[in-house]
């Protein structure tokens, strides 16, 4: 079984940005049918979990790694009509792909490689939203130097979602239940159990362990850190986890 984002890295993404024939969910690394119709769903979880982004007016908004989906567009809908002001951050062939507008300020390259910039131009942050980015973060770069930038970038009282990070823990789980196991065989069409083993090393792959250090980490940096479930409907709800971290 190999992990969901085997392949992809920064650099990938590049060049599926500049890819004759994708859709706008390939070019962010998905088949359509695991996001068309469902980004509006991703996005009111999103509100849900960061409040707010509508519970004031005229925040900085940071978005790691928006892509160029339909869900970018929702954030950036929403933070023209709240008077906010939002920061991309992304690689130069993405952010081409996303509409020059007001209130938007576009900053190109690799994430938290550009995240003094960040800080230059924005004084700082009050909600960063980085969702189905960190897995590529942990498979090419320091994912404590990503964690580090995203605790120094939150202004007081900001709030931090670090969504859709696949979970190998969580998955075994799921497929070792009888839920799971019914899932798989509809899914597969087959009536196979699915292999799943326990207590075994898996390099490469995120678990429980980092997730919780993740935790740990942001507690002991002054914030408030919290695993949470994905809303249900989404396709990776049953094997992905939601990191979402509030500064007092």
């Amino acid at each position: 079984m190999t992990a969901d984002y085997d392949g992809y890295n920064f650099d990938r993404f590049r060049e599926l940005a500049n890819a004759d024939g994708l859709s706008k969910y390939e070019r962010i690394g998905f088949p359509d049918s695991y996001r068309q119709g469902l980004e509006k769903l991703i996005f009111e979880d999103i509100l849900a979990k960061a409040p707010r982004l509508s519970g004031a007016r005229s925040l900085k908004v940071l978005d790691i790694g928006p892509g160029c989906s339909d869900l970018p567009a929702y954030l950036a809908d929403y933070c023209q009509a709240q008077g906010h002001t939002l920061f991309q951050a992304d690689s130069t062939e993405m952010l081409s792909l996303t509409p020059e507008r007001a209130g938007v300020v576009k900053i190109a390259g690799f994430f938290p490689e550009t995240a003094e910039e960040i800080k230059a131009k924005s004084g700082g942050v009050d909600v960063i939203v980085c969702y189905s980015v960190f897995h590529y973060v942990f498979a090419e770069a320091n994912v404590w130097q990503f964690l580090d930038a995203v605790l120094e970038l939150l202004n007081d009282a900001g709030q931090a979602l670090i969504g859709d990070i696949p979970n190998i823990s969580k998955r075994k789980r799921f497929f070792a239940s009888a839920n799971g196991v019914r899932f798989h065989q509809e899914f597969m069409r087959t009536d196979e159990v699915p292999e799943v083993h326990f207590n075994c090393p898996e390099p490469g792959r995120i678990d429980d362990a980092l997730l919780l250090a993740l935790v740990m980490r942001s507690q002991a940096s002054g914030c408030d850190a919290y695993l949470v479930p994905q809303v249900e409907g989404l396709p990776f709800a049953n094997r992905r986890d939601d990191l979402l971290i509030r500064k007092p």
